[in-house]
C-alpha cells in the first residue's frame, strides 16, 4: 500500500515513531455538512487507518478526540477499524466526546480523558422525516444495540450503567441522556484513566518498547 503525504508526518523519538490522528467536529458520512462545520470525513479516515496499520515506519497511534456527533454508521466503521488494529493505540478525549465519540474513545487499546473534558451519552437520533412504522422503530433499536454492545464490550462500564446514563431525563434540558466528566467517566469504567498528552505518549512508548 502506498503511503500518503499525511502518513509521512510522523513524530519520532528513540522510543518509537507515533502517528497522531485527530477526529474533531462532526463525523461526516454520506451526507455533506456545511463548509463551516469542522468535519472528519470517514472516507478519508478509513484508508488512513489501514495505511497506518501496514506502515513499517509507524509503531503506535495517538487518537485525539473532540467530537460533536455525526453519522452513526461512519463513526462505528472508524471505531471498528481502530479496535482491530494490532499496533498500540491510545485515545485522548479533549474538550468533549459527544455521541459517537464514545465508541471512538473506547475503541483504542487504552483510553484517556483530560480532567476538564466531558462525554455526552444519549440515544440515537435522526433529523428529518421518520416513517412511523414498526420496521423503522426496529431499525433504530438495532442501531442503538450495536452502539451499546460496542461500548460495553470495549470498556469496563456495565450495560446497566450505560443504559441508565443514555436514558436519563434529569440531566439535559432539551434532550435525553447524560453529560459525564473526566473523573466520573473513569469511575464508571467507561474510560481507563485521567490523562494528558504526556500520559498518552508515555503509554505508547511503553507499549512500543515491549
Amino acid at each position: 500500500m502506498e503511503e500518503t503525504d499525511e502518513i509521512k508526518e510522523l513524530g519520532s523519538s528513540r522510543a518509537g515513531k507515533i502517528h497522531c490522528l485527530s477526529i474533531v467536529g462532526q463525523i461526516e458520512g454520506h451526507q455533506l455538512l456545511p463548509e463551516d462545520a469542522k468535519a472528519t470525513k470517514y472516507e478519508h479516515i478509513l484508508p488512513l487507518l489501514a495505511a497506518i496499520e501496514e506502515s513499517p515506519e509507524i509503531e503506535g497511534l495517538l487518537i485525539l478526540l473532540n467530537t460533536m456527533g455525526g453519522d452513526v454508521e461512519a463513526g462505528l466503521a472508524i471505531a471498528e477499524l481502530i479496535a482491530g488494529m494490532t499496533k498500540p493505540t491510545v485515545s485522548l478525549v479533549l474538550g468533549g466526546g459527544h455521541s459517537i465519540g464514545v465508541p471512538l474513545a473506547v475503541a483504542a487499546r487504552r483510553s484517556l480523558i483530560a480532567p476538564s473534558a466531558a462525554m455526552t451519552i444519549h440515544p440515537v437520533r435522526v433529523n428529518g422525516v421518520v416513517i412511523g412504522v414498526p420496521q423503522t422503530y426496529h431499525y433504530f433499536a438495532r442501531i442503538q444495540e450495536r452502539i451499546v454492545g460496542f461500548v460495553t464490550g470495549h470498556s469496563g462500564v456495565s450495560r446497566e450503567d450505560y443504559l441508565r446514563l443514555m436514558t436519563n431525563t434529569d440531566e439535559l434540558a432539551n434532550d435525553v441522556g447524560s453529560v459525564i466528566y473526566g473523573e466520573e467517566a473513569v469511575a464508571l469504567g467507561l474510560i481507563d484513566s485521567l490523562g494528558t498528552l504526556s500520559d498518552a505518549l508515555s503509554y505508547l512508548h511503553g507499549e512500543i518498547g515491549r
